[in-house]
């Protein structure tokens, strides 16, 4: 029998990439979709490309009717799941929050970065962090999972190997990140209009952005440490729809030689990582609707300054298509299932 899926805040953009990416999934069942100012529309009046795929209606948000569910993603702003996961928890409904409710530990820094009460903070321990790479058995067992946002994912990947073998001065990372406008959402704003952000480049948040705790926080635990990883961490605007670049540098004594090895070792069994041969340049564009990301090492023999490039589409490695592969470990399934199509191009 099929699991039974529903997606609350299914109109925005990672809304309809769990649309998408799950319409074609041979195990589950998508059987209840919310959008509350458009209840009562079909979900493929909104979203024509989804005609001859899935056959629903938007519905109001209802708690009793999500517990009927096996498992539920919330598809929303920061703040909405937290209200809802303790009800559904007692039902037995699993959760993955692709927002920031439950990604990081200090209640006290979340509510100082996203300006607001936590309403759940017992649950937030407990919450697993949703980066498959290095949570696979907890998440075999998890019943809420926080999703890691865009930017953490590629920078995380990117980092991952260097730190969990202590190669790394941790006290000089720097993160240079660029994203596609849909990591702004869809919400009407002015500076992602096409005549406002097109034909430019800009950084933004460069005094903090609400990422930042996060990655440290990941990185942190990785190296085994009782506090954050202090990092440079600054965010730019891409005049492209979708896809995050990340361009890392960070100290070694390590050869290049034996860092590629190392990578190539550390994700030969990770089906969604993809280590590029030695001087290869990962494109936005190779890894296109995919949840693949791709990374590529550079460092010169005669300096101790590596560059890392890492690569992901930041609506589904980053968002939806992770979401996707963390419900199928979550319910048991191939951690592949309806997330092995190659990438667009052009």
């Amino acid at each position: 029998m099929k699991k039974k899926i529903g997606i609350v805040g299914a109109t925005g953009y990672t809304g309809v990439e769990l649309l998408r990416i799950l319409a074609t999934h041979p195990e589950v069942e998508i059987s209840y979709v919310t959008s509350r100012s458009n209840a009562g529309s079909r979900v493929d009046a909104m979203f024509p490309n989804l005609r001859g795929f899935i056959d629903l209606e938007f519905s109001d948000p209802s708690t009793d009717a999500l517990a009927k569910c096996d498992l539920v993603f919330f598809a929303t702003p920061n703040g909405v799941a937290m209200n809802h996961v303790p009800a559904l928890l007692e039902a037995g409904t699993k959760v993955i929050d692709l927002a920031a409710d439950f990604r990081i530990k200090d209640i006290d820094l979340w509510s100082q970065w996203y300006s607001m009460d936590h309403a759940c903070p017992e649950i937030v321990a407990e919450a697993v962090y949703g980066l498959p790479e290095i949570n696979r058995d907890k998440l075999k067992t998890a019943r809420i999972v926080a999703n890691p946002g865009c930017y953490p994912t590629a920078v995380t990947l990117g980092l991952l190997p260097l730190i969990e073998n202590k190669l790394i001065d941790l006290e000089n990372i720097i993160a240079d990140t660029k994203s596609g406008v849909s990591g702004a959402g869809k919400g009407a704003n002015v500076a992602t209009l096409f005549s406002e952000m097109g034909e430019s480049f800009k950084a933004y948040n460069v005094g903090g952005h609400r990422h930042q705790p996060e990655i440290a926080q990941t990185l942190g635990l990785v190296a085994g440490l009782s506090k954050p990883v202090e990092l440079t961490f600054v965010p730019h605007l891409l005049p492209i729809i979708r896809g995050i670049h990340a361009t890392l540098y960070a100290k070694t004594k390590t050869n290049q030689v034996e860092l590629q090895k190392l990578y190539e070792s550390r994700y030969a069994d990770e089906p969604f990582v993809d280590v590029l041969p030695t001087g290869s340049h990962p494109e936005t564009r190779f890894v296109k609707a995919s949840n693949i990301c791709q990374i590529a090492l550079h460092k010169k023999e005669t300096s101790s300054q590596l560059v890392v490039l890492s690569v992901i589409d930041n609506l589904v490695k980053g968002a939806a298509g992770q979401a996707v592969q963390n419900m199928n470990i979550m319910l048991g399934l191939d951690e592949t299932l309806a997330l092995s199509q190659p990438a667009l191009l052009p």
